[in-house]
């Protein structure tokens, strides 16, 4: 792709849009559409189509939606599905009818199934029940890839669907009841070195194993496949660092330097007990994760720091 040409960038103020942004520029893209909530809501639709009509880009990157952790996408779950499906169909078939024949829809690998065999595969898609508690979220993800895959089938588009793990990085969302795992325990165990707290509290056992990347290997992954021809549309991205919660809170408590003790509160739900993503897809296509934990860790810190 032309470093020229237009790209429509959804969601760029979010922890994934703005790695994607701050990577597009480095990397010289000259033309990044981006528009804020207030001059466009992506769940009206008719107002998606003439701006996506208007500005006809090249390629759409669509970062936006409703996300959250496990509380919130329990608590939320009629949000979950409604906003989610609504911001997709609507820039998926906005890019259609305005003759955009690119995409790249980002989702998350809750879309899998629970007790899927590890690591999962992106055939595994639908082929077991998904965890309650992001059921919202996962099925209006799934429909979203299900609707680039019939467009790509129906009309010769080119839109592509790339499935993160877990991620964490500048940007993230530290709310106390609403945010993923690893900025949840940023915040507390910061807290607590802060407050000189001997001990900190952990949602579930701890015993959950998760998959997790740094947001900038993400938006590396999503320019290197947009500028690569693939013969599939459906591609996980991961990093292969795996790890319980509760050892990521103790290397948490490493990197920071406190000596904490850690409690765990098994009246919150523990969600999937292993999710970690098989990237031979993207391996093939010669794309990997570059991001230690280490160097991620420090610079999600260093954001948090300055919020």
């Amino acid at each position: 792709m032309k470093k020229t040409e237009n790209i429509f960038l959804t969601g760029h103020n979010g922890l994934v849009g703005s790695a994607i942004l701050k990577t597009l520029r480095e990397k010289g893209y000259k033309k990044i559409i981006t528009v804020s909530k207030k001059k466009l809501n992506l769940l009206d639709q008719k107002k998606v189509f003439n701006f996506i009509k208007k500005k006809k880009p090249k390629i759409i990157i669509n970062a936006a939606g409703k996300v959250g952790g496990i509380h919130a996408n329990e608590k939320y779950q009629a949000q979950f599905i409604y906003e989610n499906l609504t911001i997709q169909n609507n820039i998926i078939h906005g890019a259609y009818i305005a003759g955009v024949k690119n995409i790249l829809f980002l989702g998350s690998s809750c879309i899998y199934p629970k007790f899927a065999k590890q690591p999962i595969k992106e055939n595994y898609l639908l082929e077991g029940k998904l965890e309650k508690t992001n059921e919202a979220y996962s099925l209006a993800k799934i429909a979203g890839i299900k609707m680039c895959e019939s467009y790509n089938f129906q009309y010769q588009t080119n839109y592509k669907c790339l499935m993160p793990t877990n991620l964490y990085g500048p940007n993230d969302n530290y709310h106390k009841d609403n945010s993923h795992f690893f900025p949840a325990l940023i915040k507390k165990i910061h807290f607590a070195k802060k407050n000189k707290k001997k001990s900190v509290t952990i949602w579930g056992s701890g015993k959950p194993k998760r998959e997790l990347m740094y947001s900038g290997d993400l938006a590396e992954a999503c320019i290197y496949f947009m500028n690569k021809k693939t013969k599939e549309s459906l591609i996980n991205i991961g990093s292969g660092v795996e790890m319980s919660i509760k050892k990521y809170a103790e290397f948490i408590a490493k990197q920071l330097s406190y000596k904490v003790s850690f409690k765990f509160d098994k009246s919150k739900k523990d969600g999937t007990p292993r999710k970690i993503i098989d990237c031979s897809v993207a391996k093939k296509y010669k794309w990997k994760a570059k991001t230690s934990l280490v160097d991620g860790f420090k610079k999600a810190y260093s954001s948090f720091l300055n919020k």
